[in-house]
């Protein structure tokens, strides 16, 4: 996700000058790339998130469009009160990008983990979310916020996440994107655990479970009109994400389908108010948090035969 990040924010701003890419010391061989092909329009603010989220709202009064890319903890967490006042306050045109969504800084630990992002940043006015699930949505996403005029979070993964689209998917903002059809049941999704999703889901269909995956790639505004669609004909409604379900994709889903007075079960799946345990690669630390597949799909099968 990070190649396709930067080589769509390269092709942006060979385009514009305005577009710049703001680091904070979290540099790649891919921003190297950068660097070199446009120097003028790359600064690397050193350790501290909180300097480049207000360096970044005062190049967007200037006409700047500056893309803030570092780990999204150290964005979503440190600098949260930056990007409230500088940035969503003044409702101003800049594009913050968290890199490592969910748990993909797995050798890390906890304080690297994205975890509560969406929790922490919804709650933001003007603030719009966006969470890609893969490399093409990546570079669908930051295409989009660039046409956006506003404030724009994207959480991006980094570990080589599976494609699931062909070369003309596009996001579009506030609308959720039905990656498979299911009779039984509707499995929405956000960010590179669709992964596991679909594995889980193929799984199911043995069992003669039909399975619905919806891909959850807008996250603030939501496609309501799809949850309660998807709610209305579905038995049950099943939310896994890589983020605590508190203030997550379980909790809008809920809260969607109280204020339209959906009456299904929702099954919530991910970290149950608690910090991930583990360390290794990605892969391992979801089996570690039950958020694998395998758990998944037999979550899920339990709660469709209760």
């Amino acid at each position: 996700m990070q190649r396709a990040y930067i080589s769509k924010l390269m092709e942006l701003a060979e385009n514009d000058k305005n577009v710049l890419h703001l680091i904070a010391d979290s540099g790649t061989g891919f921003d190297e790339m950068f660097k070199r092909n446009f120097p003028a329009q790359m600064l690397n603010f050193g350790i501290a998130e909180e300097h480049m989220v207000a360096a970044a709202a005062g190049m967007a009064t200037g006409g700047k469009i500056p893309f803030i890319f570092t780990a999204g903890a150290f964005l979503a967490y440190r600098a949260f009160e930056f990007i409230r006042d500088d940035v969503c306050f003044q409702n101003l045109n800049v594009k913050i990008v968290g890199m490592g969504s969910g748990l993909a800084w797995s050798t890390l630990g906890p304080t690297h983990h994205t975890t509560e992002d969406i929790s922490v940043l919804r709650s933001l006015p003007n603030l719009k979310i966006l969470s890609p699930a893969t490399p093409l949505e990546v570079m669908s996403c930051v295409q989009l916020a660039y046409q956006i005029h506003g404030p724009v979070y994207i959480r991006i993964g980094m570990n080589n996440e599976k494609e699931y689209f062909d070369e003309n998917h596009l996001v579009d903002i506030g609308k959720a994107v039905t990656v498979k059809e299911g009779n039984n049941i509707t499995i929405f999704s956000t960010g590179s655990i669709l992964e596991e999703v679909w594995e889980a889901v193929q799984k199911l269909e043995t069992d003669g479970i039909s399975a619905a995956i919806v891909n959850a790639v807008s996250i603030k505004p939501f496609d309501e009109e799809k949850v309660i669609e998807c709610a209305e004909k579905s038995k049950m409604i099943v939310t896994v994400e890589e983020h605590n379900i508190y203030g997550g994709l379980g909790s809008i889903i809920s809260e969607i389908m109280a204020e339209a007075g959906v009456g299904k079960k929702v099954v919530r799946i991910g970290l149950k108010d608690r910090f991930a345990v583990g360390y290794g690669t990605q892969k391992l630390v979801r089996t570690e948090n039950g958020l694998d597949s395998t758990t998944v799909y037999k979550c899920i099968k339990e709660k469709y035969n209760e």
